[in-house]
Formats: structure tokens, sequence, C-alpha cells
């Protein structure tokens, strides 16, 4: 047979069978989107223009909010519309270009992740190296090996997805596209996709988990050492983190590495939205606000629009 895409669209799940939760189903996902574009726009804003902020710290927690804004983007507004519309058409290539630049953020923000564990083991393991270890130019070139990786890392994905052959049902039992959703739908061998998210998830999911263990361990090791009130607030600036990693891994690894014989679809589409909504959401509340620096810098910041508004 001749591996021709016969399928010209696609049809998304607005919401799981047998629920009559439109309404619900979009006032939940509108919601966590403001309060993840809000919570973000509030960190790049006062990461900007609080001088004190212009630190390494900042420069993290900037390209993550900004990265976290456009990973939710690209899944939600659709879903929302979708559930509120009825119309859940996307086009093969619309499909092709979300699951692109899905597969890219994921990519990068795991990238990112484990290079702010590396930011926080050198920060308070190696406190007289991390100029040195940590400095702007060393930061911006792992930021652009992160973006060029994602890159990479989206296209071969993307490429092997979409040079099989869907031509039976294109129902995508998901809120948007997703490669576990397609495979189902192919006609066409899928055993060299399988084998390859397999290989991925084990070289970069387990790499990046490894260098964020390792990390954690270096720091509880150091911070146990330190007095109470010290350890306290060194464990308080990592649990966070840990937090939305944890989240973010799981979730993601559990609707990928899952047999397609067993899958779920309502419990698919909460994993789904555990690691394409509450990182993003969590972030600025659990990893940002909560730092010190950052929630003096908000009260300056707001302050300063109030001051200059009289």
């Amino acid at each position: 047979m001749v591996n021709v895409t016969m399928v010209t669209e696609f049809l998304l799940l607005a919401s799981p069978d047998g629920w009559d939760t439109s309404f619900l189903y979009f006032t939940v996902f509108l919601m966590t989107y403001l309060g993840t574009l809000l919570g973000n726009l509030l960190i790049i804003t006062v990461t900007t223009a609080d001088q004190n902020l212009h630190t390494l710290m900042s420069f993290f927690l900037r390209n993550l909010s900004i990265l976290d804004m456009c990973f939710i983007s690209i899944t939600v507004p659709i879903a929302c519309v979708n559930s509120l519309t009825g119309n859940r058409a996307i086009s093969v290539a619309g499909c092709a270009t979300q699951i692109f630049l899905f597969i890219f953020c994921a990519c990068v923000e795991l990238l990112f992740l484990t290079i702010m564990a590396w930011d926080h083991y050198v920060a308070i393991c190696q406190p007289l190296q991390y100029p040195l270890i940590m400095n702007p130019q060393i930061c911006v070139h792992m930021t652009l090996a992160s973006l060029l990786s994602g890159l990479l890392y989206a296209g071969v994905h993307t490429g092997n997805t979409f040079r099989l052959s869907f031509c039976q049902s294109n129902v995508v039992y998901q809120f948007f596209c997703d490669i576990p959703s397609l495979l189902r739908l192919s006609c066409s061998d899928t055993t060299s996709n399988m084998v390859l998210i397999l290989v991925s998830i084990i070289v970069t999911g387990s790499g990046c988990f490894a260098i964020i263990i390792m990390s954690y361990i270096h720091i509880f090791s150091a911070v146990l050492k330190f007095p109470t009130r010290a350890a306290g607030k060194a464990f308080s600036t990592c649990t966070p983190h840990i937090l939305v990693f944890s989240v973010f891994l799981s979730s993601s690894t559990g609707v990928y590495l899952r047999p397609s014989a067993t899958s779920d679809t309502l419990q698919d589409m909460v994993l789904s939205a555990f690691y394409t909504m509450v990182p993003p959401f969590l972030n600025p509340l659990l990893y940002s606000l909560r730092n010190k620096q950052v929630k003096e810098a908000v009260r300056r910041v707001i302050q300063r629009q109030l001051f200059s508004g009289k």
C-alpha cells in the first residue's frame, strides 16, 4: 500500500463520552489559563522592571514563565473554543503544528527545570564557585542549547508521526492533538514510533530525572549541616521545584507509555491536563511568588505603579 494520509482532518474530543459538562469544562480550563497567564506575566514584568532582580535566578524564572505561557497557549485556548462552540475539527497541518509546538515546549520545559535544579545545587553546595560556574554567558548558552534540542526533538517526533497513514477513524480521543492518540488511529505499523518514544523517554526523561535527583541529594546532604532556619529556607526553595517536576514527568510518562489496549479516555484526559496545565499554573505560585526577593519586588512594582498613577 502507498503510504498516503487519507484523513484530511481530525476531530478533537470536546469532553469525555457521556458527560454533559461542556460549560464546566470550558470554565475550569479558561480560569486555569487566565490564572496561568496572570501569574507568569507578573513574574516577567517584575523580573524585568525591578533592578534588584536582574540576576541569574531571575533570568531562569523569566525564561520559564515565558515558556509556560507558550506551553499552555498551544492547547487550552483551542480546547476552550471547541467545548464552547462544538467545532471539534482540526486540519492535519494544524494537528502537526500543534504536536510540534507542544513537544518543543515540553522538551524545553524539562530541560529548563533540570538547569534550574543544577543552579540550586551550585548555589547551595558550591557558593564560592557559583559566579564562575553559572556565569551569564554559560547560562545563555545552556538556554540556547535547550531551545535547539527542543526543535530537534520536536521535529523528529512530529516527522515520524506524520509519515504514517491515517485511514481509519479521525476522532482523536483527547482535547488536543498528541502522539499517543494519533498512533491509535493509524493503519500503518507504529512499532518504530513506539520504540522512538520509549528511547526518548529513557534518554531524555531519565537523564534529566537523574540530574535533578543527584542535585537534590547533594543539596539535602548539605542543608542538613546548616542551622535549622537556613535548612528550612533551603528546603522551602527546593520542594516546589521537585513537586512541579514530579507532576510534569509522571503524568506525561503515564500517557505516553500506557499501552493502547488498556488506555482509558477519561484517565488520559486527566493525566494530559496535569502535565499541560498544572506545571505552568503552579510555577509562578509555588516557585516564584514564594521567593522572598520576588515577593518584595512585586510589592515595590505595585507601589510604584500606584504612586505613579496618582
